[in-house]
């Protein structure tokens, strides 16, 4: 590990890492990102934003969300104690298999 960071520390490596830094920091788009200018919408990003009345019925709504993921948990509590019971039933009737014999 310390061999590795004297390598990384060298100054071959650390030339390569200050150029990289420079070309990052001159190119436009970096800046423009970094400096968050703000773009209004076009007109078809704003139709698109817009509600659609023909979706309206393929929205989901918080109620059913909560509903089945109700649900879903008591299904898998149930699932998960059904299994737990059955492993018990097996172990207890290979038990009293070997008891008597």
């Amino acid at each position: 590990m310390a061999a590795f960071r004297r390598l990384a520390e060298s100054t071959h490596f650390a030339g390569l890492r200050s150029s990289s830094q420079k070309e990052m920091s001159t190119s436009p788009s970096n800046q423009i990102s970094r400096r968050g200018y703000h773009i209004d919408l076009g007109a078809r990003e704003k139709a698109l934003l817009e509600e659609d009345p023909a979706l309206k019925r393929f929205k989901s709504y918080k109620n059913n969300l909560k509903r089945v993921s109700k649900i879903g948990d008591v299904l898998t509590i149930l699932v998960v104690a059904a299994c737990t019971y059955e492993l018990y039933a097996v172990a207890t009737v290979r038990k009293d298999q070997r008891q008597q014999h």
